[in-house]
């Protein structure tokens, strides 16, 4: 059956109701109800942490790559805690540290949206998710990429969210058109020199990737040009004595990875000051990272979408102001030197494992990757467990139900009957998305003019985000595995024999990256490892992967049998395989093309048509269909591409169309998790 785009009703009141009643029993067998949820919809995590975190002498918690992630992720248990649960843990983590005699600083690396409806769903983005976000007081932030394709994105960060947080904003190398000066100007502040609590003097700068996809009313100054600059150096050289650069950047701290310029940064800080520790905190490709550098230089990168909270600890920090202790008693302490761990020998417990480096430093470290969920969070608020909420936690909580309800994201549009996911099956194999979106692209992508006309539907996996767990599919899960606005347009009657060969071109050609064009509203985004496709080869990158009541709930540290263990990360990095906060299982990472291919209205009696409407999206078609067209012989130009369908309907419109035709309508079970 075919459904055509002018069926599609987007959050309309004729939509069955979202919220509570879209969702049926999830499988008791799988989502084990160990500690309530804030936002209804959330499953609960089962599986406690492995162990306390490691308390030094200065102590980090770090997001990065929220996308505006901050309900939690409604139907993964691993990571269901919303940004309300985060202001009460940070409240619960600061009253620690104070306890403890020691310090905790909140870091932020950029991209605060573009990824669910809470910040997608509004215009423009971040309208509602920004001062959601702002209910945390970070100690230092810097921009991401994203705040910096569309120009009121970019012109709202600068108005209303760095002089929100002020000199904690910190944008070393990203300016801004001042309309009200008609110079350019940062974004945030250049630089941030302060004392901690207990008396550590930290000198921070905030690092973006040179990135050239910006609107043109920002700049962006690339890092070997930074690192000339008077103002730089005289930071560097700063005349108040120094107890540790903090630098910190949407950019990946893997120097290796070929889109990080943190490593032009570190080395120009290590030449002039070779005796001051550097702490790095990273972001952009998306992934669960820790790199040592020498022996006073480490990077942490803590994932994406609120998936991960970044924990790193240190002691040894040789300062003559400092009122703390180095250790606090009661609590485990960092014990492992800025040493690389033997990837060959490392194990479950990776101290004491061989090393590729010895080092007289006194510095000690500890890192972990935190599953973003309650259980997880009251674990380590120790002592929090009978009354973990707080009030402005509470609070922060309801404003994300009602922003929900007010944006309508929760309205439904149908059952999804199974879990789909990316990369977890091979490409196009029951359960893979693409399978599902193949269907979907034939079902909907239908001019009614020509719907009797065989088409070839061809759009970029890149356009694709994020898994679709069995459960209700609403507008805002619409905007999770796909929040690009990339139209189709096509050539008509293009001979079949040419137009067959295209996908086999493209799929062998480079990876289709995005590239910001002010006139559209797509958004920068590579699944998992950035709009730049890099990864670590070295780290072992694994993927998924309204209340009634609003009163404090208990929470108990209640252990699970060791098998209760389900499928998430699994990480390798520099400090060895220890790292994980939780116990997952690996879920199996399968290639995917750079391209899928639906074909529709085909003869039904098996015979190939002699010629084809070629459809594909307007972000790949000048760049990629039209070359390889030529390349086979058809001198197409642009003159010969139109567009397929009205330009409102886009890659957001397509799969949202079909679940409205082909899906129940609920109660909705939520079944298995992502590689369960």
């Amino acid at each position: 059956m075919v459904f055509p785009y002018v069926l599609l009703t987007v959050a309309s009141a004729s939509l069955a109701a979202g919220c509570e009643s879209c969702y049926g029993p999830s499988n008791p067998a799988i989502h084990q109800r160990l500690s309530p949820r804030q936002q209804p919809e959330a499953l609960n995590a089962s599986t406690p942490p492995k162990k306390p975190l490691e308390w030094g002498q200065l102590n980090f918690l770090h997001t990065t790559d929220t996308h505006g992630w901050l309900e939690g992720h409604l139907k993964e248990r691993n990571y269901g805690a919303d940004w309300g649960d985060f202001v009460s843990f940070t409240k619960h983590m600061r009253q620690m540290a104070g306890d403890y005699g020691v310090d905790l600083l909140l870091v932020d690396t950029g991209d605060l949206h573009d990824g669910a409806g809470l910040s997608d769903a509004t215009s423009p983005n971040g309208v509602v998710s920004n001062p959601i976000f702002k209910e945390i007081d970070y100690d230092v932030l810097t921009i991401g990429n994203h705040e910096l394709y569309l120009a009121d994105i970019a012109q709202e960060t600068f108005a209303n969210f760095s002089r929100f947080y002020g000199d904690k904003y910190v944008t070393s190398n990203v300016q801004i058109l001042d309309h009200a000066t008609g110079q350019y100007d940062y974004i945030g502040k250049q630089y941030r020199y302060f004392t901690t609590a207990q008396g550590l003097r930290i000198m921070s700068f905030g690092v973006l990737y040179d990135f050239t996809g910006n609107t043109n009313i920002t700049k962006v100054i690339k890092a070997n040009t930074l690192v000339t600059q008077s103002w730089f150096l005289e930071a560097v050289n700063y005349t108040q004595p120094i107890d540790l650069f903090l630098l910190i950047g949407h950019n990946p701290v893997r120097f290796t990875d070929s889109s990080s310029t943190l490593d032009t940064v570190y080395a120009k800080i290590r030449s002039i000051r070779p005796d001051v520790p550097i702490q790095v905190f990273g972001g952009h490709t998306h992934i669960r990272d820790f790199a040592v550098y020498d022996s006073m230089g480490t990077g942490l990168e803590s994932g994406r979408y609120c998936e991960t909270l970044g924990w790193l600890s240190l002691s040894g920090l040789n300062s003559s102001s400092y009122t703390g202790v180095q250790n606090p008693s009661g609590v485990p302490n960092p014990t492992t030197p800025a040493v690389k761990i033997s990837t060959a020998t490392a194990t479950a417990s990776a101290v004491g494992a061989s090393s590729t480096n010895a080092t007289s430093s006194s510095l000690r470290y500890s890192r972990r990757y935190i599953d973003w969920n309650r259980l997880s969070f009251a674990y380590h608020a120790d002592g929090s467990q009978d009354s973990f909420d707080s009030g402005s936690g509470l609070r922060v909580s309801s404003d994300i139900t009602a922003e929900r309800q007010a944006l309508n994201i929760s309205t439904l549009y149908g059952c999804a009957p199974q879990t789909y996911c990316i990369s977890c099956v091979p490409f196009l194999a029951n359960g893979s998305l693409f399978s599902l979106l193949d269907t979907a692209l034939a079902a909907t992508v239908v001019n009614p003019d020509r719907a009797d006309i065989p088409r070839l539907i061809i759009i970029n996996t890149g356009s694709v985000r994020f898994d679709l767990v069995q459960g209700p599919f609403t507008v805002d899960d619409g905007y999770i595995v796909s929040p690009f606005a990339d139209s189709y347009q096509f050539i008509p009657e293009v001979p079949y024999s040419i137009a067959s060969q295209v996908l086999p071109i493209l799929n062998a050609g480079p990876y289709q990256r995005k590239r910001r064009d002010l006139s559209t509203s797509d958004f920068s985004f590579e699944y998992f490892t950035g709009a730049d496709g890099c990864t670590d080869e070295n780290s072992v990158r694994q993927q998924k992967h309204l209340p009634t009541d609003l009163k404090s709930r208990s929470i108990t540290r209640r252990q699970t049998p060791p098998a209760a263990v389900f499928p998430g990360y699994v990480t390798a990095d520099d400090f060895g395989n220890d790292g994980d906060d939780t116990a997952h299982t690996v879920i199996p990472r399968y290639s995917i093309p750079n391209d899928l291919q639906s074909n529709a209205s085909f003869p039904t009696d098996g015979t190939l048509p002699s010629t084809v409407d070629l459809v594909f999206l307007d972000f790949i078609g000048p760049g990629y269909v039209l070359p390889a067209l030529q390349k086979l012989g058809a001198n197409y130009t642009t003159s010969d591409i139109s567009y397929y369908l009205p330009p409102s309907f886009t890659t957001n419109s397509y799969l949202p169309a079909y679940a409205q035709q082909a899906w129940s309508k609920g109660p909705c079970a939520v079944g298995q998790p992502v590689g369960g």
